[in-house]
């Protein structure tokens, strides 16, 4: 595990009380909000004034860790979180390798002259922090956060309140403690979690069982009447149109998970999850084994991620879209046949 950058100088800094605001990602998932509230709770009680930000809204199945009532949401609340961020002498960015990844706040998190803090999993990060926490094959920024309490010496300082934010984040970035990137260390951080007494069994419910009517026959809709599957490339594809979003009633965070489902079929390597989201067409992309979602969606969707979980975004219509996605499968044929 590498060290923070500039340890000491930043240990040194945060010995007195200071304005800190804490920025994550554009559509905030678990791991976004997790690492986030964590921290929020690490830093409170230490005599920081601190504040988290993020640039849109976040499903309902996360508005109950520790801290939420907190939050602001920047759409919401624009000159608040503006003059927080302008007032601010350290500003976290956690879960996004690039300002532009936060939409409107980073114009403001670039403004500010004051040092950044950048712990994140994902490829590529821009230079932008004075201070990095930064591996790709962490499972999650939640464990890198767990990482820098770690090398803060704050380890014993993990409350209640703490791991169950991380917790969360780590939940949900491994899918469950599903994905190739759940190490034995992450198993041996969720073991400190769980000696810092969180509730694990009621966190499962919370996040992934506790659906409303309307986005369960959602769900339902969406594998009984949108899955496409392409037996000849081991592919499977969703798509959504504004009018099925409409019918649904679908809020933000409504459609998270749908993207999993194709991949409980027997040999299917590769699945998408296409919506019309009014503004633009998103993408989400998922794999088992060495099929390379990321470099996929950086080729032809204008996005990006990890291996085997990646998102992308798209200017044509929701049609045109889709039949690219069919016209490029091809290409990828003797890789999804591993």
């Amino acid at each position: 595990m590498p060290l923070m950058s500039h340890l000491e100088e930043l240990k040194e800094f945060l010995s007195q009380p200071r304005r800190i605001v804490i920025t994550s990602h554009t559509n905030p998932d678990g791991d976004a909000m997790g690492s986030s509230l964590a921290l929020y709770n690490y830093l409170l009680p230490l005599g920081h004034k601190v504040s988290v930000i993020v640039p849109s809204n976040y499903p309902d199945f996360l508005k109950w860790m520790p801290g939420d009532q907190k939050v602001y949401i920047y759409p919401y609340q624009v000159t608040e979180s503006q003059r927080l961020i302008g007032e601010a002498e350290l500003i976290f960015c956690l879960d996004y390798n690039a300002l532009s990844r936060i939409g409107d706040v980073g114009t403001h998190v670039a403004a500010n002259p004051c040092p950044k803090v950048l712990i994140d999993h994902h490829l590529f990060p821009e230079d932008f922090a004075r201070y990095v926490l930064h591996l790709v094959e962490a499972s999650s920024t939640a464990e890198l956060v767990y990482e820098f309490l770690e090398q803060l010496g704050a380890a014993d300082k993990v409350t209640t309140d703490i791991a169950t934010c991380l917790y969360v984040g780590i939940l949900t970035d491994t899918g469950g403690f599903q994905y190739p990137n759940t190490s034995a260390r992450v198993h041996r951080i969720v073991a400190h979690l769980m000696d810092a007494g969180i509730d694990h069994n009621k966190i499962y419910r919370d996040v992934f069982n506790s659906f409303n009517e309307m986005r369960l026959r959602l769900f339902g809709y969406s594998i009984t009447e949108k899955l496409k599957i392409y037996p000849d490339y081991k592919a499977a594809m969703i798509s959504l149109n504004k009018e099925e979003l409409q019918r649904f009633q679908v809020r933000s965070g409504d459609t998270e998970g749908i993207v999993n489902y194709p991949l409980k079929i027997q040999g299917i390597n590769f699945a998408a999850f296409i919506v019309d989201r009014t503004e633009a067409i998103k993408l989400s992309f998922r794999s088992v084994g060495q099929f390379d979602v990321n470099q996929f969606s950086r080729k032809y969707f204008n996005g990006g991620g990890h291996i085997n979980a990646a998102g992308g975004i798209s200017k044509d219509t929701l049609e045109q879209t889709i039949a690219k996605f069919e016209q490029v499968l091809p290409e990828f044929k003797d890789q999804l046949h591993y």
